[in-house]
């Protein structure tokens, strides 16, 4: 059963806990809803998540986001120092990447070419891009071969030539979803851009900051709104991590690929982290 599949019951589920009082439901009413028994709910939600549906439930609310930022998840530093120590580390990613120049971007893809296909993820139907000198693009979509997704990435970089070819995009891809292997990494964006998906790159699995908390990483906290923007036109869905980045006060903010497959992403890192942290909890 691949993880497309699963990933559309989570959604559907997702959508229930996140509706008012959702996160109050139980098991058999979730699975009522879904047409499905409470058993073989659990079963494919648990092999999806890594945790029961109970415990996700908690990985969705706003508290437990402003726990996050409020406790110790504030900045970069700590986020940083926290996630890069012992068993916390069990998702980073390792990641090479190499930015384009200034005069690239002006170009905008003149002279490249970008190959493209579709690939299964935890998160629904990924389409995957990649220049020769790594991945560049990886967007989420709700069907795969969606024509309006491939326009969405095309629209990026208009002037590059794209070729459909699943097995030149897999060579730069290492293993992105359960973090094995080595990830080459191709930024295309400005050199503001670029800076911001930089900073991104610095925040474990697990953890959220802010978008302000981004802006004084980057250049100055008052540049927060430019930061939003930054942090919007990411092509790099998940390996550039711009699902991690809160509002101030714990509210989600905005998603390209929509706010169900962020809620997705937050929780199922959150039950990666915690159990990878969990050996160290019982010792």
């Amino acid at each position: 059963m691949d993880q497309s599949y699963h990933y559309k019951l989570i959604a559907r589920a997702i959508a229930l806990i996140d509706a008012p009082g959702g996160t109050a439901r139980s098991l058999e009413d979730l699975a009522a809803e879904l047409g499905l028994s409470p058993a073989h709910f659990q079963r494919v939600f648990s092999a999806w998540a890594g945790v029961s549906p109970k415990r996700y439930q908690q990985y969705l609310t706003l508290g437990h986001a402003r726990r996050l930022l409020e406790a110790r998840f504030s900045t970069f530093d700590t986020a940083l120092q926290l996630g890069l120590s012992g068993q916390a580390r069990l998702h980073d990613l390792f990641l090479r990447w190499e930015a384009m120049t200034p005069g690239e971007y002006a170009r905008r893809g003149d002279g490249l070419t970008i190959w493209h296909g579709w690939v299964d993820s935890p998160f629904g139907p990924a389409l995957a891009m990649a220049t020769e000198r790594g991945l560049c693009g990886l967007a989420f979509a709700d069907t795969a071969e969606d024509p309006e997704t491939l326009a969405d990435m095309v629209r990026r970089w208009p002037k590059a030539r794209y070729v459909a070819d699943a097995q030149a995009v897999s060579q730069h891809m290492g293993d992105l979803f359960d973090g094995r292997g080595a990830t080459r990494l191709h930024l295309m964006g400005t050199p503001f851009q670029i800076k911001v998906w930089e900073a991104l790159l610095q925040v474990p699995q697990g953890h959220v900051t802010s978008y302000g908390e981004v802006a004084k990483q980057v250049c100055s906290e008052r540049a927060a709104r430019a930061v939003g923007s930054a942090v919007g036109r990411n092509p790099l869905g998940f390996v550039i991590p711009c699902h991690r980045v809160l509002q101030g006060n714990g509210a989600l903010g905005g998603y390209h690929w929509g706010l169900t497959r962020k809620r997705a992403m937050l929780g199922w890192e959150a039950a990666r982290t915690e159990a990878a942290s969990a050996p160290l909890t019982q010792a």
